[in-house]
């Protein structure tokens, strides 16, 4: 049995795993019992804990205005963020502003959820494997727990989505996906015109921009913050990705792949884009998805909601014949996009390593 004591000491007899992960309290529920000092579990080697010492002062990631997307300036500026950053922070980007705040008080109202009812949602209870709550990364096969919970939905069709994503979220991230298109399929547009690719036909649409899946983030107070991560250092594997955060702050971004972070300043009605490996793969790695990672909190509960641009489970990821028209040997192998997802999220996150898995190795 937990313990109920409003401020307490884990004991060993405590099993950390059943209360937060099968029982679906989540680490939210661990937060909310006023611990002293963090589990064990969550407890990061020391080469994985993050140092203050590494961020880089008076440095932050590209802030671009999209309310002249036509420009050839903004275009010329997202192509360089993506080759240079793989981060870029937008405003006017078109997303009503409106929309973002229901999609964050939405967010709220699930994890405020009692644990019984998001335990519905979890890997043993879900009835799909398209919505799935849980805690942490893949806890299974993790060394040491992450501070994170989360509501994974993965989208697939209105009927799908009507009848089994949450009441009491689902009309605000699918209003959230549908606001979103128009901002997409500009900037999927402008990057890959930056590769020298004319178009996207009907081949490459499912390549690029075959799916879409909205995760639904929450990171709790931690009463040892030093000790843990909300998210490990990790790249995404989609296309790009769009990242709405709230005001707490606590992203941070590697520069040039080296020691050094970057953290990623909340800016009021922005959206956070970063490239992901699969559009890393298809431009021969001039677009670089980079190493990021989230770090916990001591004093305030975060949220935050990244939509993920994805190919097709079935596409084959590959760099594109027009990078390559110049003689430029290939770094990466063609991929199954299933194949490379399910290698993923069969380890603990770990950098960079995942790319490995599409490189040619005698590069």
């Amino acid at each position: 049995m937990a313990p109920t004591n409003s401020s307490t000491v884990v004991t060993e007899s405590w099993d950390i795993a059943d209360f937060v992960i099968h029982k679906g309290h989540g680490v939210k529920g661990l937060s909310e019992k006023g611990l002293k000092s963090l589990p064990k579990q969550f407890h990061q080697p020391l080469e994985e804990r993050f140092s203050e010492k590494r961020i880089l002062d008076h440095v932050s990631i590209p802030l671009i205005d999209m309310s002249k997307w036509e420009s050839p300036e903004v275009a010329k500026s997202i192509c360089d963020a993506a080759e240079n950053w793989g981060f870029f922070q937008i405003v006017n980007h078109g997303v009503p502003l409106e929309v973002l705040e229901r999609v964050k008080e939405a967010t709220h109202r699930f994890f405020a959820l009692p644990a019984e009812e998001k335990r519905n949602y979890s890997k043993e209870n879900s009835p799909i494997n398209n919505v799935r709550y849980g805690s942490s990364f893949v806890p299974h096969v993790e060394t040491a727990l992450e501070w994170k919970d989360f509501l994974s939905l993965f989208y697939v069709s209105e009927e799908e989505t009507s009848a089994f994503w949450p009441p009491v979220c689902k009309d605000e991230m699918l209003e959230y996906m549908r606001s979103s298109e128009v901002l997409i399929k500009r900037l999927m547009d402008v990057l890959v015109k930056g590769l020298n690719v004319k178009r996207i036909d009907e081949i490459r649409e499912p390549m690029l921009l075959g799916s879409r899946r909205v995760n639904l983030n929450y990171y709790p107070m931690c009463p040892n913050p030093e000790l843990t991560v909300g998210v490990g250092r990790h790249s995404d594997i989609s296309t790009f990705t769009i990242l709405l955060q709230d005001d707490i702050g606590g992203l941070h971004v590697r520069k040039d792949n080296g020691t050094d972070w970057i953290h990623v300043a909340p800016i009021s009605g922005s959206l956070i884009i970063n490239i992901g490996d699969a559009l890393q793969i298809m431009s021969n790695g001039r677009y670089k998805s980079i190493e990021h990672c989230v770090i916990a909190n001591g004093s305030q509960n975060r949220i935050s909601v990244p939509l993920f641009v994805n190919p097709k489970p079935e596409a084959i990821l590959c760099p594109f014949p027009e990078v390559l028209a110049n003689g430029e040997k290939p770094l990466y192998k063609p991929v199954l996009c299933a194949d490379y997802s399910r290698h993923f999220y069969t380890k603990a996150h770990d950098g960079k390593k995942t790319i490995d898995f599409a490189k040619i190795s005698d590069i």
